[in-house]
């Protein structure tokens, strides 16, 4: 028999490890039930100790306290002492009844799509057959959806500034299926230079011109209304695409990619970010594989996209370079530059 030192240098698996991977569910089961028993709603108004978290909720004392440290070790809560509090993000997104919740998204729409993977790896279908943003039309959970990708944009924003040295010698930058604008008004908060446009679907609207007037920003923003493959896409000197391509079939990506290049005016420039792989099963890319492979439970032709493929794209397309640099700790930014004018 193999002594515990003997596993540890050959690295053999044991039931051990398989058994850690199978409870490695339990993260998101209490998040999940976090959200389903309003914990996070009832520390949003303070701190509380195991024994009002018990009362409150109406829960036995066995399992909680290993459950409300769970949540401490996830990230989710904060404790001192024997006083649990939210964390800043959970305060900000798991809320209800707030602006930024996104609960209902992950209860209603990306839990229930997660349980079915096995069947759209079968059917490559997604988990009730529709696309994800026909799930979400009704403008309560939109509103959740863009506070999501808000959460997903927000910490790239001062990245996606500084990584494209270009923004001074541009005047107009369009986000295409730019959610509600978040990106764009950061860009356009930064370069007094910049107007910005977004083309997403018309439900983005209102929530476009809130956040817009939220950032001071609204004489230099407009919303343009329309689905991206049928719609045509407005001049501007930078086109963006981020966090969308993994979204669509390759066959999708190459059209969009076109149909940019159409769009930005000479000189300009193409600027896609995503979590792409390299489809070498490399550990570091574990986190963007599980974005990818919700695509396959929420989308109908959604995949993994590598550089390699958004390159091949993007030089078919017409653009005269293409480069790519990392953007944040998961996210890759591809640059694909329209020559100018001859």
């Amino acid at each position: 028999m193999n002594t515990d030192a003997e596993i540890a240098e050959t690295g053999e698996e044991t039931p051990a490890n398989f058994f850690n991977l199978t409870t490695s569910l339990l993260d998101a089961q209490a998040m999940a039930t976090g959200l389903e028993l309003g914990l996070f709603t009832l520390l949003h108004a303070g701190p509380a100790d195991s024994e009002t978290i018990r009362t409150e909720l109406g829960l036995q004392e066995r399992g909680l306290r290993d459950w409300l440290n769970l949540l401490v070790i996830n990230g989710l809560l904060e404790r001192t002492g024997e006083r649990y509090r939210n964390s800043p993000a959970a305060d900000r997104y798991l809320v209800r009844d707030t602006a930024t919740y996104t609960g209902d998204l992950l209860q209603r729409r990306l839990f229930p799509a997660l349980f079915g993977f096995t069947t759209s790896l079968r059917t490559g279908a997604p988990h009730d057959g529709s696309h994800f943003m026909e799930a979400v039309a009704g403008l309560d959970v939109t509103r959740q959806f863009a506070s999501q990708m808000d959460h997903m944009t927000e910490p790239l924003a001062p990245h996606l500034v500084a990584a494209f040295g270009d923004w001074g010698r541009y005047r107009s930058v369009l986000d295409l299926a730019g959610c509600r604008g978040n990106m764009v008004s950061h860009l356009v908060a930064a370069h007094p230079n910049l107007t910005g446009h977004v083309l997403d679907l018309p439900i983005m609207a209102r929530l476009f011109e809130e956040k817009a007037a939220e950032r001071g920003v609204s004489d230099r923003m407009t919303f343009h209304p329309g689905d991206f493959f049928t719609e045509p896409f407005p001049p501007a000197d930078v086109v963006m695409i981020g966090h969308a391509v993994i979204d669509w079939s390759r066959e999708q990506r190459e059209f969009l990619i076109r149909k940019a290049f159409d769009s930005v005016n000479p000189g300009g420039a193409l600027l896609i970010y995503d979590r792409l792989v390299s489809g070498l099963a490399d550990p570091a890319e574990s986190v963007n594989l599980k974005i990818s492979l919700t695509m396959l439970v929420l989308t109908r032709g959604g995949t993994s996209c590598s550089y390699e493929e958004l390159r091949d794209h993007a030089t078919a397309a017409g653009f005269s370079s293409v480069t790519s640099r990392p953007l944040g700790p998961f996210d890759t930014l591809v640059v694909c530059r329209k020559a100018p004018a001859a």
